[in-house]
């Protein structure tokens, strides 16, 4: 048992190899179903080699690659690649909301370019899970982290490419969401970001999720 009367630096240093493991907790766990990570990382591949904006989104901090689309659209509307979010963006404490709703039953169709590839079979794996809304692949560069925010529904995320420094925070907890072929359960109607603090960018395969999980 430690000593509770010791300074705080004298402690041990606290354990520095659990930190690159996934913890769950309030707000996040891991789902009982797998993915292909090699399949997967192929199949995005493929499909950035068929865009003619792959080189766009690899450039911005936080870009957005529709998977799915209201049918009849190009899937590239702003209200496609973000929407609805409350935040309290600075010191009044003061929560607001920002861009449009967004109507995540109408997401039914898959991008053309996703058609025959291993992303289209994540997508239906994760509709036998639950009933989905928008699927999208984000990207975020090293040194670079979202808004402090909430969401009107949870997200289920399936991590492609990322790096130890690379965490996710939910409320009071946060962890590191490791892309071993892993699902996992994000409620991010509590307040939430993602952040990525090492040297090389974090891809996941993001999906909105409308029925219980």
């Amino acid at each position: 048992m430690s000593d509770v009367t010791a300074a705080p630096w004298e402690s041990p240093a606290p354990d520095a190899t659990s930190v690159t493991e996934f913890v769950a907790g309030p707000g996040v766990r891991r789902l009982d179903v797998s993915i292909d990570l090699a399949r997967l990382r192929a199949s995005l591949d493929q499909v950035l080699d068929r865009l003619d904006y792959d080189t766009t989104y690899g450039e911005w901090g936080f870009g957005v690659l529709p998977v799915t689309r209201r049918p009849g659209t190009a899937g590239r509307e702003a209200v496609d690649l973000s929407g609805r979010f409350w935040i309290r963006p600075d010191d009044r404490y003061e929560e607001i909301a920002r861009d449009p709703l967004v109507d995540e039953h109408a997401y039914s169709e898959l991008v053309p370019e996703f058609g025959d590839t291993y992303i289209a079979e994540v997508v239906e794996l994760l509709r036998s899970v639950t009933t989905i809304g928008r699927v999208r692949i984000n990207l975020k560069q090293p040194f670079n982290a979202n808004s402090w925010h909430r969401d009107p529904e949870p997200r289920i995320h399936v991590p492609i490419h990322t790096n130890p420094g690379c965490l996710f925070v939910v409320n009071h907890h946060c962890t590191h969401l490791p892309a071993d072929g892993s699902v996992y359960f994000t409620d991010t109607r509590a307040y939430h970001t993602a952040l990525n603090g090492g040297d090389t960018p974090r891809v996941h395969l993001v999906a909105a999720v409308l029925g219980s999980p």
